[in-house]
């Protein structure tokens, strides 16, 4: 009887095991009744309704918000009085749309987001049309964020099998996302390969992991990867932690310490990139992480049990890829000298940031109008806007009036034929018609476009889907 009932248990907890295992990669399962939480999509600990954090991993349920978000279905146009609705993924907090509403108190800026208030709001349309880079639509749906991202599971793995997901790329920008992130997704990777065993498919030229990109999501990722006993590489196509670098915004804020593999807790308490960037740089010495800088991934491609990584340096053989490249693609460059300075940009988020400084916007496309005009709107900020075309050629009609207002009221100078030359720390050097201008430049933003990453991704065979995220959540943490 004793071994008969040992037998019984024992068969049991294979078969949990194996039915745990046979799941680890598919879909998050459907929420478990009102009042008793939701099972943690990383270690399936059921956690309570009103907790942030999984009480059996720790893990950070935010992370998970993309993931749980339901694919989109039709459209927002569906019952009820029109209504604003702006997308957090697109406002960059400029607040035209403020002094565009009639209606006081309709809209008004909440930390970096332009907030609705669905009892003031008549629906008139004006910020719509007062909007710069057209992060609001009047709609009669439900109050949700649609967002167009890749399709991933709960451990950031795409429909591409081997093909991970983190950070800024997956739709999901804050640092202590990217971290938690790109962790995560090296931990599924290594139970799936299993250091320290031999490697199935006979490739001793391949690499366990491929990570893509150095910022936040991608040096977790190798920092998991050198803890777990992987054999990796981190490719960076600029230089060390570009994403971070680059990243739009002027200060950092880590409301809680994010655990950083072989390294411990950080916190940035309303903190600048560059205290970030030291962090980075010194977490990089102290472990010798393998980073590559200035080798840019070009293409991906499965070639049997592997992947082939293509670089501008050459190849790699790889047996999983994390993608942590960030969301912005690779920005076209100017190929200029100075081009590479810590007050270049190719996007901002925080207009209010540059409010009393003196800007130059390099560009003459959406992109780079929408900039000029959201720039033009703080105060105290003078904008000068080099094109080398004679005028704008292929801009949308609601930006070309805008900027021909902006133009008139002395806004934002233009140079039109012009090209840039040199940037140095506080000046900017044309070329117009064989003669030099100076243009003072506090900051540079550079807007001429690049390889989106959907397509890159695509190619790649990943599927982008629209996901509808409740706004609602999201404005509450915007404050």
């Amino acid at each position: 009887m004793l071994l008969t009932t040992l037998g019984f248990f024992l068969m049991t907890a294979v078969a949990i095991w194996w039915h745990l295992r046979a799941t680890g990669g598919g879909v998050v399962q459907a929420a478990a009744p009102a009042g008793r939480g939701t099972p943690c999509p990383h270690c399936k600990a059921m956690v309570p309704p009103a907790s942030t954090f999984c009480p059996g991993c720790g893990v950070p349920q935010q992370i998970f918000e993309m993931v749980r978000a339901p694919v989109a279905s039709g459209d927002q146009t569906a019952g009820g009085a029109p209504k604003a609705l702006v997308r957090a993924d697109m406002c960059v907090g400029c607040g035209t749309c403020v002094a565009a509403c009639p209606e006081p108190g309709a809209i008004t800026l909440r930390g970096k987001l332009a907030v609705v208030d669905d009892a003031l709001c008549q629906g008139h349309g004006e910020c719509v049309r007062g909007c710069p880079v057209g992060a609001i639509l009047v709609t009669t749906g439900a109050a949700v964020n649609r967002v167009t991202v890749p399709l991933i599971d709960e451990h950031f793995e795409t429909n591409v099998p081997g093909l991970y997901i983190v950070g800024e790329l997956g739709g999901r920008g804050l640092i202590k996302n990217a971290v938690n992130e790109g962790k995560m997704a090296v931990e599924h990777a290594a139970r799936m390969l299993r250091p320290g065993e031999p490697r199935a498919d006979g490739r001793d030229d391949a690499v366990d992991l491929v990570i893509v990109g150095s910022g936040p999501a991608g040096l977790s990722a190798g920092l998991e990867a050198l803890r777990s006993g992987l054999s990796y590489v981190v490719l960076e196509q600029g230089s060390l932690s570009d994403t971070v670098r680059k990243y739009p915004r002027h200060k950092l804020l880590l409301a809680e310490p994010v655990h950083i593999p072989m390294y411990g807790d950080l916190w940035v308490a309303d903190g600048s990139k560059e205290s970030l960037l030291q962090v980075w740089e010194t977490i990089v010495a102290n472990t010798g992480l393998d980073v590559r800088t200035g080798e840019k991934v070009q293409h991906v491609v499965r070639e049997g049990p592997v992947f082939r990584v293509e670089t501008t340096n050459g190849a790699y053989a790889a047996r999983r890829v994390v993608l942590a490249m960030g969301r912005r693609g690779s920005p076209r460059r100017l190929g200029v000298p100075g081009e590479g300075m810590d007050h270049v940009f190719y996007d901002i988020v925080e207009m209010e940031a540059f409010a009393g400084k003196r800007m130059v916007v390099v560009g003459g496309g959406d992109s780079a109008v929408e900039s000029a005009l959201g720039l033009a709107n703080q105060a105290g900020t003078t904008v000068a806007l080099s094109y080398r075309g004679d005028a704008f050629q292929r801009i949308a009609p609601r930006n070309r009036e805008k900027i021909e207002r902006a133009i008139a009221a002395g806004k934002v100078t233009p140079y039109f034929e012009s090209q840039v030359r040199e940037v140095r720390h506080d000046v900017v050097v044309l070329e117009r018609g064989g003669e030099s201008i100076i243009l003072p430049g506090d900051y540079v933003v550079i807007r001429i476009g690049g390889e989106a990453p959907h397509a890159f991704l695509e190619r790649l065979g990943v599927r982008i889907v629209e996901k509808d995220v409740p706004l609602l959540q999201r404005q509450a943490r915007a404050g």
